[in-house]
């Protein structure tokens, strides 16, 4: 399954959905949400309907006493048996093709069973018996709720078996049978089409409520993005640290704090628009640059700041290098300099979590930045060290 994303669910919401049908990302997210929302409810109506199912037992043995043991039988040792197996299996492999397949597997038996019993009696109430099997109807379309293809299978097979079981019982004339076809027919049309409009207004609902997510997701993403470089901001830096310091889980973290050098003299020569690009494109560079167990951020003005855990000295100076390389490799022009090109420098900590706070770490990569800069810029230095790389600014 793909990722679902918002301009997705506009389009399709935009689109429409009269087959009942969304494109594939969302019929997928929708397939996995319908399947989970019935296996949740799968062992009340299983409950629930059995017992109903089971109850009729006091009517069996009212109307139909001569065929009662079998009746029993099937009952209590055919069809609860086969619904707890059921429920057992969608619960143990949760998939929305097999749930609707045993609910109409479940449907079925339900309106078989007794009629097939039904064909052995001669009971006078044969006519009153058989409509109880309307109560099955509903409780197909209206409680199990299986989507609407599976409905018009269901609806289908059991008017099938109803229809063939009560003509085989020969209890009924050819008007009476007429009339029994009838009902169940305009039973069968009035479910269908009430289950069509429930699985819209089902998908209706599970788009908005997708879409909500979806909103609020990119609401809390864009709450903790700055909105000119995309790198994180100083609202999800408290967040983040206070998983890395939380637990002690990590041994050390490492601060990389960097600047664009002479970024002031930037702005003078080349103007702000072009400023901010050259922000976009240092930013896109360290993002690149780094691993995915890093996070970057934009801690101010042209300074970054990358943290990492659990990072060895030298595999953090190795990165703040790699980042340096990076954006001296992008060949940014810089008319105010007479290089011309617009470089970094980095001042890079460590420390563990259990010895120190973040702004005490922040203080010695700040210091290690400013180190870097006093001995010629475009260099790494670390704090309590210093590395000075040979090319000057």
């Amino acid at each position: 399954m793909g990722v679902v994303t918002l301009d997705q669910v506009d389009r399709q919401i935009a689109r429409g959905f009269r087959f009942l049908r969304f494109s594939p990302d969302i019929e997928a997210a929708f397939r996995k949400d319908y399947v989970a929302e019935r296996v949740r409810l799968a062992v009340i109506w299983g409950v629930i309907g059995t017992l109903i199912y089971d109850l009729v037992y006091f009517g069996d043995r009212t109307m139909m006493a001569d065929v009662f043991t079998a009746l029993v039988f099937a009952r209590f040792l055919v069809f609860t048996p086969f619904v707890i197996a059921c429920i057992l299996t969608v619960r143990r492999w949760r998939n929305a093709l097999l749930y609707d397949s045993l609910s109409v597997a479940i449907a079925v038996m339900g309106v078989t069973l007794p009629m097939l019993a039904a064909t052995q009696s001669a009971s006078p109430y044969l006519f009153v018996y058989q409509n109880g099997n309307s109560a099955a109807f509903l409780f197909f379309v209206i409680a199990l709720r299986p989507r609407f293809p599976a409905v018009l299978v269901g609806l289908a097979l059991m008017c099938a078996s109803h229809f063939t079981t009560t003509q085989m019982t020969g209890a009924f004339d050819a008007v009476t049978y007429s009339g029994i076809i009838t009902f169940y027919v305009t039973l069968s049309i009035f479910l269908a089409v009430s289950a069509y409009f429930l699985e819209q207004k089902d998908r209706q609902n599970f788009l908005n409520q997708l879409r909500a997510g979806l909103l609020y997701g990119q609401l809390e993403r864009n709450a903790e993005r700055d909105e000119l470089t995309g790198l994180l901001n100083r609202r999800s830096l408290a967040r983040i640290c206070e998983g890395l310091w939380s637990g002690g889980k990590h041994k050390t973290v490492a601060a990389i704090l960097l600047d664009i050098d002479h970024f002031k003299r930037f702005n003078d020569v080349h103007g702000h628009i072009e400023g901010d690009a050259c922000l976009r494109a240092v930013s896109r560079c360290i993002r690149d640059t780094v691993d995915e167990a890093s996070f970057v951020f934009r801690f101010g003005g042209e300074e970054m700041l990358v943290l990492s855990a659990d990072r060895e000295p030298l595999a953090a100076l190795a990165m703040a290098e790699r980042i340096r390389v990076a954006i001296e490799d992008l060949a940014m022009r810089h008319r105010g300099l007479d290089d011309g090109c617009v470089t970094v420098s980095l001042g890079v900590a460590l420390a563990a979590p259990a010895e120190t706070t973040l702004e005490r770490l922040l203080c010695d990569a700040d210091s290690a930045l400013y180190e870097a800069k006093r001995m010629g810029r475009n260099t790494v230095a670390l704090a309590g060290e210093t590395l000075v790389d040979a090319r000057v600014a």
